[in-house]
């Protein structure tokens, strides 16, 4: 008995590594990345508009977020981020806590809607929810992410005075902690985040249970990835030799990509699973 489960289980993974493959061969995977890289690009700034628009309510400052961007943007598009950041934060005329907000969101909720097209192409369906219904799915879960990333920021900053108190009493330097805290907590945002997307975001009802095994996966491969490219290009690429002024940029498209082929593999994992279960 135990043969044969063996047998249905590398059949299954053979199955999921098949159908990857064959979509990645196709170039479907890689032209929805592409998409997404674009609408990521439209996305990022004024998603981060207003997110440093809400830290005055909050104990967390600009650096805090540049800092948190560090950790997974390569050098040359952080500080193209910053530089662009500070102008419009330093032009602007009155608070963006106003009517205007709702432009911000509205551009920021188009990178989300692209990521909800891509999860229905992975899933083979056709969106069949109005523009109202789809677009408010896309501006609800912007706010919830953008929501999600100020808690991202609070938490190791309230871990950190937690750690030093009592690490104090204890007489430890802590830094160790500091840096597990921080990625820990980074990790199980973004699979939540990951989590809520594939849940909701597909014009298909699926079980919740089925919605993070590709959300691990994509938030794991997201700050692999990351991680690793940004390696590359602090140490061996570089750009702006290439690209001029305009190596930040492509650097910075070049991970939205590979963000966007992540998200959509972690999608299509998912949407394998499912069928697999359906074809059991």
């Amino acid at each position: 008995m135990a043969k044969v489960v063996t047998e249905v289980d590398r059949y299954k993974k053979k199955s999921i590594m098949k159908h990857l493959y064959e979509k990645i061969k196709d170039g479907e995977i890689t032209g929805l990345a592409a998409q997404l890289a674009y609408y990521f690009l439209l996305s990022i700034f004024p998603l981060l508009i207003f997110t440093i628009t809400l830290l005055p309510y909050f104990p967390v400052t600009t650096e805090d977020i540049i800092r948190m961007l560090e950790a997974y943007v390569p050098k040359e598009s952080v500080a193209l981020l910053e530089s662009s950041l500070m102008t419009v934060m330093e032009n602007r005329n009155g608070g963006l806590l106003s009517f205007g907000i709702l432009a911000t969101v509205w551009s920021a909720s188009n990178g989300i809607n692209a990521i909800i097209r891509a999860l229905n192409h992975a899933y083979d369906v056709e969106e069949s929810r109005s523009f109202i219904v789809s677009r408010s799915l896309a501006l609800v879960l912007t706010l919830g992410m953008i929501i999600v990333v100020v808690i991202s920021l609070l938490l190791p900053i309230f871990g950190k005075m937690i750690l030093d108190v009592i690490f104090d009493f204890l007489g430890f330097q802590p830094s160790f902690l500091y840096t597990l805290l921080r990625w820990t907590i980074s990790i199980a945002i973004t699979t939540f985040v990951f989590t809520m997307l594939y849940w909701l975001g597909p014009d298909k009802k699926i079980p919740l249970k089925s919605a993070w095994p590709g959300a691990l996966f994509a938030s794991v491969g997201w700050a692999l990835s990351s991680l690793a490219f940004s390696f590359y290009i602090n140490t061996f690429a570089n750009y702006s030799s290439t690209y001029g002024s305009l190596g930040g940029l492509i650097v910075l498209m070049l991970w939205f990509y590979i963000s966007g082929f992540v998200i959509i593999v972690g999608g299509e994992i998912n949407a394998v699973l499912s069928q697999n279960r359906a074809r059991k």
